[in-house]
């Protein structure tokens, strides 16, 4: 794996975000790993009377479905997985352990689409944080660095400001750190901070 890039809660419901980051997956030549979790979707599917642990879940699942429809549209072959499958990817006590050989060796050039659902302890499936599950496959694959979206309004169109590399507790650069989606500002490793259409 060359890659592991991260689709955010904001992101993640954002059409022009989504289509922008698949014409730009569609152009790489290089075999990834794509991870999200739940969006917004989760709190229409609460509103209609779901629970939330439940909602989260269907939500996740759903979205792992339409993102891989929304890469097909774009040429781009990808394999959607759940973490929980096959106990590809477990927690037992807040520790993440992967399955890497059932990643490498899934079929052909594709991208690989895993959402934040796994197999815990009482095997039974729960999310897991996306800044948790990203530096654990980083560190599986021994990658030097995860791939973020910014969320500053029109990144996209600044292209020359971007890539940026954040070092791993560097918190010289506040511009950069302020991009950086919520649910990432506390991880533990290097980040390349990108927009979808440098990406």
């Amino acid at each position: 794996m060359k890659f592991i890039a991260a689709l955010d809660y904001k992101h993640l419901d954002n059409g022009m975000f989504l289509s922008s980051f698949a014409r730009s997956l569609s152009k790489k030549s290089e075999r990834g790993i794509i991870i999200h979790g739940d969006s917004e979707y989760t709190n229409r599917i609460i509103q209609t009377g779901v629970m939330r642990e439940e909602a989260t879940i269907r939500a996740t699942k759903d979205l792992n479905h339409r993102l891989v429809a929304l890469f097909a549209d774009e040429g781009v072959p990808a394999i959607a997985l759940n973490g929980y499958q096959k106990s590809m990817i477990t927690i037992d006590q807040d520790e993440i352990q992967i399955d890497i050989n059932q990643i490498k060796n899934l079929p052909g050039e594709t991208v690989i689409l895993i959402s934040n659902l796994v197999l815990n302890e009482n095997q039974t499936v729960q999310p897991v944080s996306l800044s948790k599950l990203s530096d654990a496959l980083r560190s599986a694959f021994d990658l030097e660095h995860i791939i973020l979206f910014s969320t500053k309004d029109g990144a996209d169109m600044m292209v020359k400001e971007y890539p940026k590399i954040i070092q791993k507790g560097d918190k010289s650069d506040e511009s950069a750190l302020h991009q950086v989606p919520e649910e990432f500002k506390s991880i533990e490793c290097n980040i390349k901070l990108t927009t979808p259409s440098v990406f």
